[in-house]
């Protein structure tokens, strides 16, 4: 899919530029082509830079965190949840404690780690499957919580926004979590309706309402702040979360007398070589899609987009991030290279860069997760995964647009 998308890039940027020069006579079309891909190499790089020294230091703290034993104590607290909703994986089953420890590791933003965990469980789920090739109820719930599953620490984001010049990068924070725990909560009900999963068992209330007055207790609280007292707030209430958590983490490892060190040194080193790994995909996607807008092809579909709202009599200053909720689905280097390129065009701090960076810490790319995952058990047919993945797709996108209104508009 991804060979596809790059080759559609460059020859659609090709068609338009053809257009440009010949229809509307830019002479200088093919020129501004050529520098965009310099202009985004540059770009690739610098963002590189600063994305290296942030990885590191979050994967060693994470590794702290793993040795201190929190990741495996939040598997065992969510748990019971899986049991209810996933009445055909037995008790005691290795997938309960897979499945838990995957969106454990994605709740904290552990990415490196979640994969490999949330292959294990699609295996282990795999192995109670009577139908090989095609996918269960319990492997496909699985799969839409993965794709839409709260990430609480979005670091990502925060270091491309530093990059890109951000007052306050962690002024989205808790947009984000509004819109991925709505994300998150769409792709659950709409599995339930298909596989009428009894969403009003007990314990599946209790876990959520606890998420339900979680989110409400922030949506309330900042419902009584000024727009620039939201903005603000944001930031402060994600840094001292973030702080408290890196101490949490410090403070149970010297507990259970772990070498915070070089726990650190040995998660570090694999930020480092992940971070490594990044550049090539980021360098090729950006160069893509600079190629892409340059041309002109990009600004075709956003003012179309645009038309239709100025018809509607709405207000068009969501548009510009739509690129980013289209990509999203389909590519996570193609969404994160365009939330970079929206943010390097009008600015990060401009209501489309904040748009575009909720968006892109909202959900998982259901595409991507659905071909690793079911690829890797050899599942054929995905059933309702994939209309139930881009339900949870379009809540979180929805949400971003309704919250960044809230907190910037």
């Amino acid at each position: 899919m991804l060979n596809k998308l790059w080759i559609s890039f460059f020859f659609i940027a090709f068609l338009s530029s053809l257009y440009q020069w010949v229809i509307v006579g830019d002479v200088l079309i093919f020129e501004k082509v050529i520098k965009s891909i310099f202009d985004m190499s540059k770009v690739t790089v610098e963002i590189a830079i600063g994305l290296i020294g942030i990885l590191a230091f979050w994967l060693g703290m994470m590794k702290i965190a793993e040795r201190a034993g929190l990741i495996e104590k939040l598997a065992l607290a969510i748990s019971p949840l899986f049991k209810q909703l996933m009445p055909e994986v037995p008790k005691g089953h290795p997938a309960i404690g897979s499945m838990a420890m995957n969106l454990s590791a994605n709740f904290l933003g552990i990415d490196n780690a979640a994969t490999p965990l949330g292959l294990k469980a699609m295996k282990d789920l795999q192995s109670l499957n009577a139908t090989k090739d095609t996918a269960t109820n319990a492997q496909i719930l699985f799969l839409v919580l993965n794709t839409s599953s709260v990430t609480l620490f979005p670091v990502a984001v925060f270091v491309y926004r530093a990059q890109q010049g951000a007052v306050n990068p962690t002024d989205v924070f808790v947009p984000i979590i509004l819109a991925t725990f709505a994300s998150t909560l769409a792709g659950l009900i709409a599995v339930s309706a298909v596989q009428k999963i009894k969403l009003y068992h007990h314990i599946v209330l209790l876990y959520l309402s606890a998420g339900i007055a979680l989110v409400g207790g922030i949506a309330v609280y900042f419902a009584t702040l000024t727009s620039q007292a939201l903005s603000e707030q944001s930031s402060i209430f994600g840094n001292i979360l973030i702080l408290s958590t890196l101490v949490l983490f410090i403070a149970a490892a010297v507990r259970k007398k772990i070498d915070v060190y070089d726990s650190f040194i040995e998660g570090a080193k694999d930020g480092f070589e992940t971070s490594i790994k990044l550049i090539p995909y980021l360098l090729a996607m950006l160069c893509a899609i600079g190629v892409f807008r340059a041309s002109g092809a990009l600004d075709v579909i956003v003012d179309t987009f645009r038309s239709i709202v100025v018809m509607l009599g709405g207000d068009t200053r969501f548009v510009d991030a739509l690129p980013t909720a289209m990509m999203k689905p389909l590519s996570g280097s193609g969404a994160r290279a365009m939330m970079i390129e929206t943010m390097n065009t009008h600015g990060a701090d401009s209501f489309a860069g904040r748009l575009a960076s909720i968006v892109q810490g909202s959900t998982e790319t259901t595409f991507y997760v659905l071909a690793v995952y079911f690829g890797s058990v050899g599942i054929k047919h995905s059933r309702h995964a994939v209309s139930c993945g881009l339900i949870a797709d379009l809540a979180g996108i929805v949400a971003a647009v309704g919250v960044c209104y809230w907190f910037f508009g």
